[in-house]
């Protein structure tokens, strides 16, 4: 659809053709706006697997907040 659009496509036809909004269609096009589509292939990966250490960095937080809680209420 980022190609239509580069190629001189209206972007109300290409949003009407393909059923999305013309916000998400502007958002996409900031977002992705420039690269290929194995670089934004690339960047959702990143994205997914970033989001996957994150989950797993507070997970071990919250553990270690829950540790510290229960070491301290026995001494």
């Amino acid at each position: 659809m980022l190609k239509e659009s580069e190629a001189g496509a209206k972007t109300d036809d290409i949003c009407r053709r393909h059923g999305l909004s013309s916000a998400t269609f502007y958002s996409w096009r900031k977002k992705y706006g420039g690269m290929e589509a194995g670089d934004a292939k690339r960047l959702r990966a990143l994205e997914a697997e970033n989001a996957k250490l994150k989950r797993i960095v507070a997970d071990q937080m919250l553990d270690m907040s829950a540790m510290k809680d229960l070491l301290q209420k026995h001494w």
